[in-house]
């Protein structure tokens, strides 16, 4: 009797975990529409749809390449913290953006460098 109730508890896990998967594999390119949406509407306006950083407003305030070796050699976490938090002269966006809507603009930033 107890075989079967770890076995069956066992069973419940297993299902559980891959569920959980499958949720986070399908949420995946939830995420990466999102993301983009978010670079377009508080990002590009300075760092341009392609992260070069080449519009007027950009060029005007010297932003960065997103895509530049210097840039791409941040940790995730200077990433996260420079986009929450801002730098002078970009604005912080914790207060408009969720910490996961965060994590995947550093993911976005980093694709930008892959299509260049």
């Amino acid at each position: 009797m107890i075989k079967k109730q770890l076995s069956a508890a066992g069973f419940i896990l297993l299902s559980v975990l891959v569920a959980s998967a499958a949720l986070l594999l399908s949420a995946a390119p939830l995420h990466a529409a999102s993301a983009k949406s978010d670079y377009d509407s508080k990002c590009a306006m300075c760092h341009a749809s392609d992260g070069s950083g080449s519009t007027a407003t950009g060029k005007a305030l010297n932003v960065p390449d997103l895509r530049s070796k210097a840039v791409q050699a941040e940790s995730n976490k200077q990433l996260y913290e420079i986009i929450a938090n801002g730098k002078s002269p970009m604005p912080g966006y914790a207060s408009q953006l969720s910490k996961a809507q965060i994590n995947a603009l550093v993911a976005y930033i980093r694709a930008l460098a892959k299509k260049r």
